[in-house]
């Protein structure tokens, strides 16, 4: 009897050893992967800048090119080649009136017209160019570039205390105003250190233009430039009233209305 109870337990003790090892192989084995099928993705080639576009410069084929660009990705205002498939050669000659950054896409808003007066496509609406006589030592020893901010300061001359004697007077009639051109340049110079001429473009709105042209007539321009940071401040007119003076020109006199300014 004890032979037979030895008998089933080492029976028993065996099997238990055989299920073990089979359920330890069974474990070893690497799981099964599954993977996940790829989601196709779609491109359609749009028009971009192939370098840095500075503001004012022309469109051509050497500057814009075709670059894929995800389906997904797509918006309106994205130049396709398949909607737009002769875009290349029809903006040739658009002006650009804010710059791109390479790889940017060209968009219809950005561009003037092909043949377009030059000038006019750097004009937001409602806004006039104008311009002043400048020197270089009136625009800060000629580093005022196009795009730079200025204010606009009204040098005249008033009788002084004593007999004969004359003084200078220096009001700032405009603040935060920005350059247009400089002579007629409308970007920065290729060193983009100095642009130095003889006129200076100025936007400015309808009743700026004639606080401009009238100060002009009765003294001296000077352009003063503002820091980069101050670029958000809005532009300001100071508080002005007309006067009447007498200037003499070429041999004839000449009644100009001339804005006086307070503060």
């Amino acid at each position: 009897m004890v032979r037979v109870v030895i008998l089933l337990f080492a029976l028993a003790s065996g099997g238990l050893a055989a299920w073990l090892a089979i359920a330890g192989q069974a474990s070893d084995a690497p799981a099964a992967i599954i993977s996940k099928p790829v989601q196709q993705v779609s491109f359609q080639e749009v028009l971009v800048a192939d370098r840095d576009i500075a503001r004012g410069s022309s469109l051509d084929e050497t500057n814009i090119r075709w670059q894929s660009w995800p389906e997904d990705a797509m918006t309106a205002v994205l130049i396709s080649r398949s909607s737009r498939p002769d875009a290349l050669k029809d903006l040739a000659g658009s002006v650009v009136s804010s710059g791109f950054v390479a790889g940017e896409p060209i968009r219809d808003e950005k561009l003037g017209k092909p043949g377009s007066g030059y000038l006019a496509v750097l004009l937001p609406s409602g806004k006039r160019a104008v311009a002043v006589r400048i020197t270089a030592e009136n625009t800060a020893g000629g580093f005022i570039l196009p795009n730079d901010r200025v204010d606009v300061v009204h040098t005249t001359s008033k009788p002084g205390a004593g007999e004969g004697d004359m003084e200078s007077v220096s009001r700032t009639i405009l603040t935060n105003v920005r350059v247009l051109a400089v002579d007629q340049t409308a970007s920065e110079s290729d060193t983009g250190t100095t642009v130095v001429g003889k006129t200076a473009t100025l936007e400015v709105d309808p009743h700026q233009v004639e606080i401009v042209t009238a100060s002009e007539h009765s003294g001296i321009l000077s352009l003063a430039l503002r820091a980069a940071a101050d670029d958000d401040e809005k532009p300001a007119v100071v508080q002005e009233n007309n006067r009447t003076v007498r200037v003499f020109r070429a041999g004839h006199t000449e009644l100009v209305q001339v804005p006086k300014f307070s503060g």
